[in-house]
């Protein structure tokens, strides 16, 4: 199978992909020369003909330093290779022969433009040793710009945390073949500065993560209506400023018809939403109803876990956010068969991990776990939001900026979940438009922005997957 660019993979699943790839007729030299021939392009760019000084390892990471170095000397920039240990594989000990410029000891210190890390790549599991981390730290330190090749030096490429304190940060990362699980997840992430892939040529990986990519979506048929469009319903709680949010938000993103289901309709709210004030268990009996959102702006009082109650009895598609999510109880789903969305915030994550019996583990396993023991499919949100499908399938949104972090954001994602799911996309495709199109109206809302101007740029993301 040909891979999408968009795949994610642990190291044991890149390895696998790369003796694949040997067993198809490459060798270990080959792909060396590829990653290493595409990465110099990109050091390239950055550098040109300023001074460059390459760091490299006694691994295939070194190796490719090595290759790296050889393409900017060939094109006439000035590169000042630095090696503290000797070459411990035969390919790297191979591209390092190939090289034809000096090469200094670990204890040089020269000064440069563009410092390139090819110390450890990503399959590094313990600290840098007392000499690489005194190499790697001093002459990033003497350097205005940093590289890393596949991955800086001291990141686990799996766990995406740091194996050492006071680690250089990169102007640019450069993946080789694959994106690695740390190139996307908090913390790791705030030491990669940009990100460029290399493909190297490897297979779709079975099991591979991916990138949340922008959806493919599509305007209305030509003979639609409201109700084929798909009727979500937004069940009303105690605070009806993120329900309205949530309701906005929904109208914003696909559903023909959104109704709030509410005994006490809010005072102000748009002309063309419409309310419901049966009693909840009445206003979901439609069987129209595509998709049904409960938690924004709900409360934990005994009646909100009473309507909590009645609306789990149902069997549409449903979303369970906020609120909804910390007073949750396994034991009140009537059906296990019931397509769920869960968007828990870190501690409301735990909570519900807590419910289902799961301890410790990072927020990744956690919401593995908890997407195969629950059923649903479990919208982990942050700056790296992760998403776990029942049958294993997981997804992490590329960097959404940080001018998100403002109230009632998270109310607009669980409106644009419960819209896609109106549409009859399935559960975990829906999870992963909404947190595209979220990402993307955030985008272009610039800094400084509130949920509700969150809302008004939907359209504009919604249009771009068109």
């Amino acid at each position: 199978m040909q891979a999408t660019p968009d795949q994610i993979l642990t190291v044991a699943q890149m390895r696998a992909a790369e003796e694949a790839l040997i067993t198809g007729g490459e060798t270990v030299d080959s792909l060396m020369q590829i990653a290493g021939r595409g990465a110099a392009e990109y050091v390239w760019r950055l550098a040109g003909h300023r001074k460059v000084t390459v760091l490299c390892g006694p691994g295939n990471n070194g190796g490719d330093g090595y290759v790296i170095a050889e393409c900017l000397r060939a094109r006439g920039a000035p590169v000042a290779v630095v090696a503290p240990y000797d070459p411990a594989t035969d390919a790297a000990r191979n591209a390092r022969a190939a090289y034809c410029g000096d090469i200094l000891d670990g204890a040089a210190r020269p000064h440069g433009d563009v410092l390139v890390d090819c110390l450890f790549g990503s399959g590094l599991s313990r600290p840098l040793d007392s000499v690489a981390f005194r190499c790697l730290t001093e002459l990033a330190r003497s350097h205005t710009q940093r590289i890393a090749i596949d991955m800086p030096s001291g990141i686990d490429s799996d766990a995406g945390i740091a194996l050492n304190s006071w680690l250089p940060t990169y102007d640019l990362t450069i993946a080789l073949g694959a994106w690695k699980y740390a190139h996307w997840l908090i913390p790791s992430q705030e030491w990669m500065g940009d990100r460029r892939l290399v493909p190297i040529g490897i297979g779709a990986a079975e099991g591979a993560a991916a990138l949340i990519d922008k959806p493919r979506l599509s305007a209305p048929a030509i003979d639609a209506h409201k109700y084929s469009r798909g009727l979500a319903v937004v069940v009303a709680g105690e605070m009806p400023g993120a329900t309205l949010l949530s309701c906005a938000a929904a109208m914003k993103g696909g559903a023909g018809y959104v109704k709030l289901a509410s005994n006490d309709p809010p005072v102000s709210r748009p002309a063309e939403l419409v309310v419901d004030m049966s009693p909840v268990d009445v206003a979901l009996e439609d069987s129209r109803i595509c998709s049904v959102l409960i938690g924004p702006g709900m409360g934990r009082s005994p009646a909100m876990r009473e309507r909590l109650k009645a609306v789990l009895t149902g069997y549409c598609p449903l979303v369970l956010d906020a609120d909804a999510l910390i007073l949750f109880d396994p034991d009140l789903l009537d059906s296990q068969n019931r397509a769920i969305v869960a968007t828990p915030h870190e501690g409301e994550l735990k909570k519900l991990a807590a419910a289902y019996g799961i301890e410790g583990g990072s927020r990744l396993h956690i919401a593995k776990v908890l997407a195969r023991a629950s059923g649903m499919v479990i919208v982990a949100k942050g700056p790296d939001t992760i998403i776990a499908a029942p049958d294993g399938r997981v997804a992490i949104a590329q960097g959404a900026t940080s001018w998100l972090s403002v109230a009632g954001t998270g109310d607009v994602l669980a409106g644009l979940v419960v819209s896609r799911l109106s549409t009859d996309a399935e559960p975990f495709a829906a999870a992963c438009e909404a947190v595209w199109l979220h990402g993307e109206a955030a985008r272009l809302s610039g800094p400084v922005f509130t949920a509700a101007e969150l809302v008004t740029r939907i359209s504009t993301a919604y249009a771009a997957c068109l």
